[in-house]
Order: C-alpha cells, then sequence, then structure tokens
C-alpha cells in the first residue's frame, strides 16, 4: 500500500509499504476513505516532538471501510463505515471506565518512555511517536485499528465523509475544550488560535451558550473564518494591536471568563520575548514556546477558567504562576477523550446544528501529502485545513 512516511524535519514521502495485518484478536483492518492533516501533525513535521523513527506513517485523522476483523470484535462487520478516533483505548481499564479514554494504561506498549518524560503514560495514540507507542497512522491506503470496538463509531448512509471525519480528533477536541470552560449563560470567551481546532472551539463555545467568543489570530483568512463560519463575535489581530490590552477594552476590565489555548507549543510572538523563545527552544533549553498560555493566564478574569487543548511536550519557564494562583483561576486540559464525545457529536452533524466541513481548504489525493504538509506549515494558498483521499 501507500503510506505517507516521516523522514526527519520537515521531510515526508508517500512511500510503497506493508499492508497492515490483524495482531491481536481485537483488531480490524479498514480500508480508508479520508485521512487529514491534523495541527499536531506538524509539530512531528518540525522535529519537536522525540521518537519518531524513520518510515513511521504519519495520521491520527482517518475514516473507512472495515475489510477485516479480529475474532473478538462484535460490534463491527466487513463493509461498515466507520471514523477512528485517535486515542487507542482498551475500554475497560480504570480511566476508561470513567469515560478519560486518552489516559488508558493497556494501549502503550512503550509506557515506560512516556513515564519518563510525564510520570506517567497516556494512551497510544496513531501516528504519533514511539513514545506513544509507535502506531502506524492513517495517511496510508490502510489501516489497523486495534481495540476497534472501542475506538470507533459506525457512521449512517448519506452522510458524506467531510461532515463526520473530524469526530475522529478536532471536533471532539474543540468541543472538550468549550467544556472544559464550564460555559454559563452571558460568558464571554477568547479562543487563542484560529487553526483547526481553534475554529471547533469557538463553535462548540457557541453551541454550550457563550454569549461573545473573541478570536485571536494574525492571519486575515483565519479570522475571517472564525467570524463568519465558526460564531465569533469578534476578533483580534495580534500583530495589529496588543492582545491583553484589547481584551480588558473589550470586557470593561474584567477579562473573559475563559480563555481557550488552541495554540500550544509552536505559538508565534512578535518582537523580543518572541525570539527568546524561540532561542530557547532552538537550542533545548525550552520545549515549547508557550507565549499563548501565559497570555491566557493573565487575561483571564479573576475566578475564571483556563482550558488548554493545545499540545505541549515538554518543560517551559517564565509561567506566571502568580497569576494562576492569586487570580483562583482553574486550569483544564489533557488530549481529548474522543470515544466520549463522538455519539453526541454525531447526533448533533445529524440534527443539522453544525457541518464540520466548513473548515476544509484543501482537498488532495495521498501521493500530495509532502505539498500539503509544506502549504499548511507556511499558511500558503490561504489553507486551514488539508484532507487526503488516499484510495
Amino acid at each position: 500500500m501507500k503510506a505517507n512516511c516521516w523522514y526527519g524535519k520537515q521531510d515526508v514521502r508517500v512511500e510503497e509499504v506493508e499492508d497492515p495485518k490483524i495482531i491481536n484478536r481485537q483488531d480490524t483492518i479498514i480500508k480508508i476513505t479520508a485521512s487529514a492533516i491534523c495541527g499536531s501533525d506538524l509539530h512531528l513535521y518540525n522535529n519537536l516532538v522525540p521518537t519518531m523513527e524513520k518510515g513511521d506513517i504519519l495520521g491520527h485523522e482517518f475514516m473507512g471501510e472495515v475489510l477485516e476483523c479480529g475474532p473478538d470484535v462484535k460490534k463491527l462487520k466487513t463493509g461498515d463505515r466507520v471514523v477512528v478516533s485517535f486515542p487507542i483505548s482498551c475500554g475497560n481499564c480504570f480511566f476508561c471506565q470513567k469515560q478519560m479514554f486518552s489516559l488508558c494504561e493497556n494501549s502503550n506498549p512503550n509506557a515506560p518512555i512516556a513515564e519518563k518524560m510525564f510520570g506517567q503514560s497516556p494512551c497510544g495514540i496513531f501516528g504519533y511517536t514511539h513514545m506513544l507507542g509507535g502506531f502506524a497512522g492513517g495517511q496510508a491506503q490502510y489501516a489497523r485499528v486495534p481495540f476497534a470496538d472501542v475506538g470507533t463509531i459506525k457512521i449512517p448512509e448519506g452522510l458524506p465523509d467531510e461532515k463526520v471525519l473530524f469526530l475522529s480528533d478536532i471536533f471532539p477536541t474543540g468541543y472538550m475544550a468549550a467544556e472544559n470552560c464550564d460555559i454559563q449563560q452571558g460568558d464571554t470567551v477568547a479562543v487563542w488560535g484560529c487553526g483547526p481546532v481553534g475554529q471547533f472551539a469557538i463553535a462548540s463555545a457557541k453551541l454550550l451558550g457563550a454569549e461573545r467568543v473573541i478570536a485571536i489570530d494574525r492571519f486575515p483568512e483565519r479570522l475571517q473564518m472564525a467570524s463568519e463560519k465558526a460564531g465569533a463575535a469578534e476578533t483580534i489581530n495580534y500583530e495589529e494591536r496588543p492582545v491583553h490590552d484589547s481584551l480588558m477594552e473589550m470586557t470593561g476590565g474584567f477579562g473573559p471568563d475563559a480563555c481557550i489555548d488552541a495554540v500550544g507549543m509552536e505559538a508565534h510572538m512578535p518582537g523580543v520575548v518572541g525570539a527568546y523563545d524561540r532561542v530557547k527552544q532552538a537550542t533545548m533549553l525550552e520545549s515549547d514556546r508557550p507565549h499563548v498560555f501565559r497570555q491566557a493566564l493573565r487575561a483571564c478574569r479573576k475566578g475564571g477558567t483556563v482550558s488548554v487543548p493545545g499540545v505541549y511536550g515538554g518543560f517551559d519557564d517564565k509561567i506566571p504562576l502568580g497569576s494562576f494562583m492569586n487570580k483562583a483561576l482553574t486550569l483544564k486540559t489533557g488530549q481529548t477523550h474522543v470515544q466520549r464525545y463522538m455519539g453526541p457529536l454525531l447526533e448533533r452533524i445529524e440534527k443539522g446544528e453544525i457541518d464540520p466541513s466548513f473548515i476544509i481548504t484543501h482537498r488532495m489525493v495521498l501521493e500530495d501529502a509532502p505539498r500539503g504538509y509544506d502549504i499548511f506549515l507556511n499558511k500558503e494558498d490561504n489553507c486551514i485545513k488539508v484532507v487526503l483521499k488516499p484510495n
């Protein structure tokens, strides 16, 4: 089969590799009909997350048709259309029983590596380093799906791939980010980052009852999408005006009730502070560039909530813990418990409350994946979301 493989910094190649096979009794093999490039994949593309190996198959947002099932798969059969959740979860451990699927105890065969970095290991993840299991990803023609009964949702006829594909990751991720804000009627929510997750965080905050959503980014096309399609009430281009002062002005000096950091480890910031973090990250003196996290802690109103769906990888400095403690803030974060949200969000799609395909700007065949990564990274051609058609 053909698959998009990682070979180093900004080096991905579509190659012929071996077809996947059933390994465990709860596996399925699916023929992939749609896959996507995620913002998190760019962290791998920029070689900022350790334990990638040359030839690793990328991709954790995908769906397709069931071709083969292991003998212990009970809920699926050949021919079913399914969306696959990016967390690989057993369904039976302490955390899965509490629907905290991204914290599964049993799905990461390389848990000791993750424990050295994080203290304890999260779940295994498709196409996302050997620290998180070394599983082949879904930017390919076929994929093996472990614990398939737990990690997939069947899609009814009549719903096109593009409406449901993002149940695999970014729609639940944006929704969980908004849900973590404990939004009350009349709340103001500020969202940093108008990439795909940020767009769904904005849309989800509106679905959950936020009165105002303020979107923050520097790319006009992203701010336009946030305003016209995702539902942001107002926007801030942080290259044109200071974020903190603007938020204070827009909220009467109060600050947003909740702040969402949908950017994570590769935040951009102009000026000396931005240069400082870039140098520290490049010299491995700091894992991430946490500009947005710092801004969110300082801007959030007293007693408010900061929600972080953006990916962070390691150790950072100059975090304003004084703001966090003295303002009595609540911080909520984590890899998304996707399986918890797939069913309820599918119902919202079926009812017409949201059409997630609004996020797509580029459609490509699998062979064009390297070009897709390049334009997504460099924000060329107004690129916000790339969907790949492997077959």
